[in-house]
């Protein structure tokens, strides 16, 4: 059976997504496989993260319409 390899544009479009679910998930699984192979998206997914714990993090205060904007961008849910 062959193995579906994730490109590029998918670990742009999911990786929040994977940073916000189970790690086990199949296409989490697939991202990590995809970044262990690609320096661009590990740089990429590193910057996502240290963002996501900044803003967790520091408590910055955001303006109400920036907050849900940078939620949705990041498609986290804001609980």
């Amino acid at each position: 059976m062959m193995k579906e390899e994730i490109s590029c544009k998918e670990v742009m479009r999911y990786v929040c997504e994977c940073l916000a679910q189970d790690t086990s998930s199949k296409r989490c699984l697939g991202l990590k496989e995809h970044l262990e192979s690609c320096e661009n998206c590990r740089e990429y997914f590193k910057s996502v993260e240290l963002t996501i714990d900044c803003y967790k993090n520091y408590n910055v205060e955001l303006p109400a319409n920036v907050h849900t904007k940078l939620m949705n961008f990041l498609k986290l849910s804001d609980e």
